[in-house]
């Protein structure tokens, strides 16, 4: 059975409450929306649909599976994620949250947290704190809030409203699941990305003359 004491803790750090700043990082969703490309319910779904298969989202769920398994090497996950980033932007997202991160849990818990990239800090927190979930609940749980973020972004600067942010959410949930469970039985040769949409906006981002968020 699952513990609630441990889904509570996990949840927490999760939340969007949790001081992680995730609200600044767009994830390139900003340069997209001012191109015209995500304008409504169902190209923010294709777009979200695409990183969570092919880009970030897979990536960070393996790094996340192999973190949380037993004699894991969390220095060199952390140095293969920063290598793994595909641009000054998304490198900065992945640590600025990772150190975020890293530094609240250890002021929670008294542990020293070293800064890592986001899905690793979330691994040795877990496994520091030994939180007794199956490592699949704890990915989807990642993968939720990371695209929980993203629709709220869009409600404000597409605009969507909230109910239509919330159905895109809810209709993801069936993907999330999916990857959560392929990806705690991946091993690192599973990585990989072919999001290039998703990775140009991040480049294009950089540059771009208006910016609300970091990325």
């Amino acid at each position: 059975m699952t513990d609630p004491a441990a889904l509570l803790t996990l949840t927490q750090w999760l939340s969007p409450a949790f001081p992680t700043g995730a609200f600044a990082y767009s994830h390139g969703l900003e340069r997209v929306v001012a191109e015209g490309k995500v304008t409504d319910a169902a190209t923010l779904q294709a777009w979200l649909e695409g990183i969570l298969r092919h880009g970030a989202g897979w990536q960070d769920a393996v790094l996340l599976a192999v973190g949380l398994r037993d004699g894991a090497d969390l220095a060199a996950l952390d140095a293969l994620a920063r290598a793994l980033a595909p641009s000054a932007e998304r490198l900065r997202e992945t640590l600025d949250q990772g150190q975020a991160f890293a530094r609240t849990v250890s002021a929670l818990t008294g542990r020293p947290q070293p800064p890592r990239a986001l899905p690793v800090a979330l691994a040795e927190a877990a496994g520091s704190a030994a939180l007794t979930l199956p490592p699949a609940t704890i990915i989807a749980l990642y993968l939720q809030g990371f695209a929980g973020n993203l629709v709220t972004i869009a409600v404000r600067h597409v605009p969507l409203g909230q109910t239509e942010g919330q159905r895109v959410l809810a209709r993801l949930a069936p993907l999330l699941a999916e990857l959560a469970g392929w990806a705690g039985a991946a091993t690192l040769d599973d990585l990989g990305g072919a999001a290039f949409a998703a990775e140009l906006a991040a480049f294009e981002h950089e540059t771009q003359d208006i910016r609300i968020f970091r990325t």
